[in-house]
């Protein structure tokens, strides 16, 4: 038994009786228990939870596709009764009276919730070096960073210790981790899925995607957490089409567009050389290749690094030690409570994007800042819409490098911000990505990305799957991970 053979399969063995949900469950934790200790990617494991539930669904077998099978959870996701600390010290013993929608939804599938997951500190970071708990480790090699800022989500997925997990997309944060740890991260539409209980970064940009071995199981649990839900009103009322069934392997006529601004000298050979090769495998499928243009893709970065500070700046003013969370002792009076309390329960980098996203709305400064970050955004978006006038989708780097060591880019932020060049646009623009692995460079992964159009995560999964299926890298099993 391993979680590498994919959903599907292990559904196939829980409805054969060949195992069972305890089964699956007990190896889950063995492999937690086996590997962990090197990868870091839990802060909260489950346990006596998960046997209980499978213990239920033993008895009344479930035909669903998740049913009986464990999952993980980024701990940025409100979890009823469990712990949930976004990796900061200002949650520290946070227990929330309620459950995410995209929690609950895989809990009504009878998913089996075995643990969360380690992230950047309010998923502010590109490495999972920002943790105020712990640093999770590279499954392919434990002196690199997984990425961010679901780098625990992508760890414990390429580890084999959960055959999927849910992670937040705010620039970047499902497809990079993903590229670096050799394993499917698929960031939906903008109100795709729902954000509820999903703690807050920058409102306008989270959202909730799948981290799986496969495309199939990508398309499987998107099925499952897809759709309008009344307690948030950004998510969308649309028709969730029936993706699984959309995976046919054919994209003969489809129109793939290659935009030169993502193929620019800040990337890495070995990056470039594997997604070039999968555009060439791509072609010989039947898709026609065409090249088109982002011109405003330059001003991505600096955009999204105003209006993503400035909406978490106003975010986190929740944190104030009152209600819940961290409260610094041996204060004089509420102001020093409040100064003391932020001061000590935030990160370093929190605090960076809290003062810039705080300067950006000031008095005299937002019209300079964060308005015309807004309207390069809207300039953004405009570039995607007139692509796709010629493409069906568009391919890309996901990253600009492989995964690199600790503390590499960790003295110079603006270095560390560069490494999600490629995947901020999609998030300013509301598109859905995923990015698949697609080779290693130097014993590393490669991810590529595709971006469809707004709401077509249908044809998205289609090209990603067809391409999965003729190049054969993914399952990708690290030589550090487990094995059965």
């Amino acid at each position: 038994m391993d979680f590498y053979s994919g959903l599907r399969k292990l559904h196939q063995g829980l409805m054969s009786g060949e195992m069972t949900s305890s089964d699956l469950v007990h190896f889950s934790l063995e492999q937690i228990e086996a590997v962990d200790s090197q990868v870091q990617a839990f802060v909260t494991v489950t346990d006596e939870l998960a046997k209980s539930q499978a213990a239920k669904l033993d008895v009344r077998r479930s035909e669903g596709l998740l049913a009986g099978i464990p999952f993980a959870l980024k701990d940025n996701m409100c979890t009823q009764g469990v712990e949930t600390t976004c990796a900061s010290r200002i949650l520290k013993g946070y227990i929330p009276p309620y459950s995410a929608t995209a929690a609950r939804k895989l809990e009504a599938a009878e998913g089996i919730l075995v643990g969360k997951l380690n992230m950047d500190e309010f998923a502010m970071g590109s490495s999972t070096e920002n943790s105020a708990l712990m640093k999770t480790h590279n499954p392919w090699d434990y002196d690199c960073v997984p990425g961010g800022s679901s780098g625990g989500s992508a760890a414990a997925v390429a580890a084999g210790m959960v055959p999927y997990a849910l992670g937040s997309d705010t620039g970047g944060s499902i497809r990079q981790p993903a590229a670096f740890c050799g394993v499917v991260g698929l960031k939906p539409s903008y109100g795709r899925v729902s954000r509820f209980g999903l703690v807050a970064f920058a409102s306008s940009l989270d959202q909730i995607g799948p981290i799986t071995h496969t495309v199939e199981d990508a398309a499987i649990v998107l099925q499952e957490i897809a759709g309008k839900d009344r307690r948030d009103s950004t998510s969308v009322e649309r028709e969730v089409p029936d993706y699984i069934a959309g995976l046919t392997g054919d994209i003969r006529g489809l129109r793939i567009g290659v935009a030169k601004e993502y193929f620019s000298p800040a990337i890495e050979e070995g990056v470039r050389t594997a997604v070039e090769a999968a555009i060439l495998q791509m072609q010989r499928l039947g898709a026609t290749i065409v090249e088109v243009s982002l011109p405003h893709t330059a001003y991505a970065l600096s955009a999204y690094y105003l209006i993503a500070p400035a909406e978490a700046s106003s975010n986190l003013a929740r944190y104030d030690g009152v209600r819940y969370g961290y409260r610094a002792e041996g204060v004089e009076n509420l102001l020093d409570m409040y100064r003391k309390t932020r001061s000590i329960g935030f990160g370093a980098e929190v605090k960076r994007r809290i003062l810039v996203g705080t300067y950006a709305l000031s008095s005299g400064y937002y019209d300079a800042y964060y308005k015309r970050a807004q309207q390069v955004r809207t300039l953004i978006a405009m570039d995607f819409d007139a692509a796709f006038h010629d493409v069906d989708v568009i391919v890309s780097p996901t990253t600009p490098t492989t995964a690199f060591r600790f503390g590499e880019k960790t003295k110079d932020p603006l270095t560390m911000y560069m490494n999600d060049i490629c995947t901020i646009p999609v998030n300013l623009a509301g598109l859905p990505a995923i990015s698949v692995p697609c080779g290693l460079s130097d014993g590393l992964p490669v991810g590529m990305q595709l971006i469809g159009r707004m709401y077509d995560e249908a044809t998205l999964l289609k090209t990603a799957h067809a391409y999965e299926q003729a190049a054969g890298f993914a399952p990708m099993r690290p030589a550090l991970g487990v094995h059965a």
